[in-house]
């Protein structure tokens, strides 16, 4: 199958991140990327069980911290968590929030209509710091890069082009195997379990993915295919079933 038939059969919840948490360490990375601090108040959309909420209040001092996600159950089990002075916990759709006090938001979602009605929200709000994983807020530059953390910083700034986004987010114009591999292992890493190990599966398949962007935007260190991308995308057709060769423009 097509890689895009394989990711349409994946869990709804697989899709849109419900049921994958991010590590702690994870979380403290973006912190640190957003410089978050005592004068900052803190959304986490899609803030799960609220670690992300308990982080910012004990170990960064925040003002305030507000979780927002639409799973009952998950607000119910932060119970502990939003007994924190200067914490605060909304069970609600966050496209019916308000965010307008908010200097630092984290975002990860990967359902572009849900990115996409969330950005004119986004772009009323003043100086304020917006940290994706992995997925970019589209058509704008990211004013700090620890990939795979994206740090956007209201006004945006637009991106002239998918070209210059990408080399901005990579901070290089030639992206190789190797490139590719790193960043694909940074991101698993970066949202695996922490008993798992490294997720060989999608560190491969996300390698691929960034490598074949690269090349349909021009910025692949060769115009060959790489020995070694050939030989992941035999293993995701013979092993796994999954074609991504036809991606390649």
């Amino acid at each position: 199958m097509k890689i895009e038939e394989y990711i349409s059969s994946l869990p709804e919840s697989i899709i849109t991140g419900e049921e994958i948490q991010l590590l702690d360490d994870s979380i403290r990375d973006v912190f640190k990327l957003a410089d978050l601090g005592k004068d900052d108040v803190f959304y986490h959309l899609g803030c799960g069980t609220g670690n992300g909420i308990a982080i910012a209040l004990k170990e960064f001092g925040v003002k305030k911290a507000v979780g927002i996600d639409s799973n009952v159950d998950k607000i119910l089990q932060a119970e502990e968590v939003a007994k924190l002075e200067n914490s605060e916990f909304r069970c609600q759709d966050i496209l019916e929030s308000d965010l307008s006090d908010a200097s630092v938001i984290l975002f990860w979602f990967s359902d572009t209509g849900i990115i996409e009605s969330m950005m004119e929200k986004f772009m009323k709000l003043k100086n304020c710091k917006i940290i994706t994983i992995f997925d970019p807020l589209p058509g704008f530059l990211p004013a700090k890069v620890d990939f795979p953390y994206l740090m956007f910083q209201t006004p945006f700034k637009q991106a002239k082009s998918l070209k210059e986004q990408l080399i901005a987010i990579f901070e290089t114009e030639c992206i190789d195997f190797s490139t590719a591999w790193e960043h694909a292992e940074r991101y698993t890493k970066a949202i695996g379990s922490p008993d798992a190990g490294n997720d060989r599966f999608l560190t491969i398949l996300q390698t691929l993915l960034i490598w074949i962007n690269a090349k349909n935007l021009g910025l692949s260190c060769t115009d060959e295919i790489p020995t070694p991308i050939k030989s992941y995308m035999e293993i995701m057709q013979n092993f796994f079933g999954i074609e991504v060769k036809h991606l390649i423009k």
